[in-house]
Order: structure tokens, then sequence, then C-alpha cells
């Protein structure tokens, strides 16, 4: 789904700077004060820390295989939704007993690993951040270049599963920070709409690709492109800088305007929330988990369709590269 020679947008290209590797635990590193990011090295002194927790949101198999030392495994898929709607939100009761098996309380300091493979992987660390974030949790942070950075950096992995006394903690959304397929609507026939911004390969936003699950190609109405991979650096893997990422944000204009990011299912719509509200300090952006698989399936009009004839052509040829 991804396409690796896609370019930067121009307005972060002209904008953000490649930055240094992930550094080495041998280079000195002050613990990191509930940081939205969290470089290796700072992590290191944290994990003996009994107020923080480290949930790996790997598969279970690439977690047994070894993980960060006290790591909790929280797999992805459990924060997400079926697979014709992954974007859809789970039910507070399944949120609630995962969290409470991980050993969460409201004050536990919670650092969420991923593979490390790529920014889609980082995406899914932003996509469960927000959703940590949104139930009520305020100690978050993303462990940037994930568990494959830690490893590189010189962290030791464990293969022993922690033993973890369950909590009394209840999960519960704070819709005010949700954008909703109905809403967002009303504000878009209403012209009141506020910035939308999609965070999908520009093939997407052209209205030239979409994913199996979306029912129409293109992207909603009055929509900027900011595709979330221009956050990173040269190794797809890592954040840039703080100073960079917030260079770009308001060079792009969105440092202090309402907005909301979307993109196929809330995955890569994740990063831009997390880049524009955590790191650019813009409180005023919402997340649309479902985005624009659910948008598609109704009759709301999208920008940059194609025409009947040519979306059925470009059907016959991702059918070919299946």
């Amino acid at each position: 789904m991804l396409n690796k020679s896609r370019l930067l947008p121009a307005v972060l290209a002209a904008t953000i700077a490649i930055s240094v590797p992930i550094a080495a635990f041998a280079a000195p590193a002050a613990p990191a004060a509930d940081n939205p990011v969290v470089k290796p090295a700072e992590l290191k002194p944290l994990i003996e820390q009994a107020d923080v927790r480290v949930l790996d949101i790997r598969a279970p198999k690439d977690y047994a295989a070894g993980h960060i030392p006290g790591a909790v495994n929280t797999p992805y898929a459990a924060y997400r939704g079926p697979a014709d709607n992954a974007g859809a939100l789970p039910a507070e009761t399944r949120l609630t007993e995962l969290l409470r098996q991980a050993g969460i309380t409201a004050d536990t300091r919670v650092i969420v690993a991923h593979a490390g493979n790529d920014h889609t992987d980082f995406g899914a660390a932003a996509r469960v951040y927000w959703t940590l974030k949104v139930g009520g949790l305020t100690r978050l942070s993303i462990l940037d270049g994930g568990t494959l950075g830690w490893k590189a950096a010189g962290g030791a992995l464990d293969t022993a599963a922690p033993k973890i006394a369950p909590t009394a903690f209840t999960y519960h959304y704070n819709k005010a920070m949700i954008a909703e397929t109905q809403e967002l609507a009303a504000e878009v026939q209403a012209g009141k709409a506020p910035v939308l911004v999609d965070a999908r390969p520009a093939a997407f936003f052209k209205g030239e690709q979409r994913v199996d699950a979306a029912a129409r190609y293109g992207t909603l109405p009055g929509a900027r492109s900011l595709d979330n991979a221009a956050f990173f650096n040269a190794d797809d893997k890592t954040l840039r800088s703080a100073d960079e990422l917030q260079q770009a944000v308001r060079q792009a204009g969105l440092a202090d305007k309402d907005a909301v990011s979307f993109c196929n299912t809330g995955h890569w719509a994740a990063t831009d929330w997390f880049v524009l509200s955590e790191i650019a300090g813009n409180k005023r952006v919402k997340l649309y988990p479902q985005s624009v698989v659910e948008w598609s399936k109704t009759k709301l009009p999208m920008q940059n369709e194609p025409s009947r004839m040519t979306a059925l052509m470009q059907d016959a040829k991702r059918s070919l590269k299946k």
C-alpha cells in the first residue's frame, strides 16, 4: 500500500531538514520528563521506574521472540475495529479490560513501543497514543524508532512476559476529541468545516488509489494534502526534530487553526494529529478515526473523485496487482 517513491509535500520539503539518527546508549541522555517522544537512550533509565509501563503493540509472536524488558504486549489489533472498518472505535469495555490487564492506572506513565520498521509502524503507535489520550490518560509517549531502534541502540531484549497485577482502571471516550462523520458532514455542508488534513500519500488524495475497504476514490471536500511520511527522517523510521516539525506546521498554517486529520482508517492520520497536537501544540486538532473508509460508503460528496469509467479502470489495475 505504501509508495516509497512518493515526493514530500512541497510545504514540508521546503521547511524540514534531515536530522541525525538515534543516539547510541553511550551518548549521555537525561530521562525524559513525560515528553511525547522518547529516544532509546532516554527510555533505558525509565523502564526501571515503578510508575512506567511500556506497551509493546506488536503481534504476540513478535513480542514473544524478544521485547523491551518489562514491556507488556497489547497488540495493535486490540485498539482497532473490524476488517471492513478498521478505524472504528473499539468498545469501552474492551479497552477497559485490555488496559486493566496491562496494569495501567490513570497515573501510569505509558510509553508505546511499535515495531520500528517504517513510518507506518509509527502511525500505529500514534493511533494507540491517541486512543489512550482520548480515554483520559495524560502521561504518554512514543518510543521513537520502536523496538528495532531500541535494539539498534544497544538495548537488551527479553523473552519473559512480566507478571502484572490487574488494576481497576475504567476507559471512557472523550467525544470532544473525536471527529465523527455526521458532525463533520454537517460542518462541510454548512461551509463551516475546520481545516481537513489528508495524511495519505498523494495518490490517495488525488483519487488515483484507494484501499479495498473504501467504496470510492478521492478525498474529503476542501481537504489539503499533508502526507504523514514527510514528518520522518531519511530512514523512514524516526521523527524529524521537534524544531523542524514545529516550523513545518507553522509554514503549513496549522499551528493554531481548528483542524481534523484523516486518512483511510485513522492510522496515518494519527501521525499528523500527533505532530500537530503533541509536538506543535495545536490542541484544536481532532482525529477522524473512521476517515475515508466510512465517508466513502455514504452519499456524501468527495473531492477528486474520478469518473465511473476511470474508477473501473483503476479497479482493474488494482486487481492485477493483487
